[in-house]
């Protein structure tokens, strides 16, 4: 299982570098900084990536707090959204090293 979370962990970190990397490219070709948004990079991907979002954003799909929480992450942009999922899995994949030593009966 800490395998499983690990690789998604790398997975989440590289789609942060690469949401990162367009937008510091676009800013550069722009002269002026550029973040996209989560809800931006997900209607880029395609229609049917965009459909799945417009589903969830419906007033049937939960709760109040779930679509207000679904909307202020939407919002935030794509390459923060992706550091933290990358950290919450990686510190859920994560494992301690004892406290005794390598080498403790």
């Amino acid at each position: 299982m800490r395998l499983l979370l690990r690789f998604a962990s790398f997975l989440a970190l590289m789609a942060a570098v690469f949401a990162g990397t367009i937008d510091s490219i676009q800013s550069v070709a722009a002269s002026e900084p550029v973040v996209t948004s989560l809800a931006e990079g997900i209607a880029a991907i395609g229609s049917d990536a965009l459909n799945w979002v417009q589903s969830l954003q419906r007033t049937g799909a939960g709760p109040a707090i779930w679509l207000r929480a679904l909307h202020w992450i939407l919002a935030q942009p794509a390459f923060a959204v992706f550091l933290c999922v990358a950290l919450l899995l990686w510190m859920a994949g994560y494992r301690r090293k004892p406290a005794a030593g390598r080498f403790a009966a």
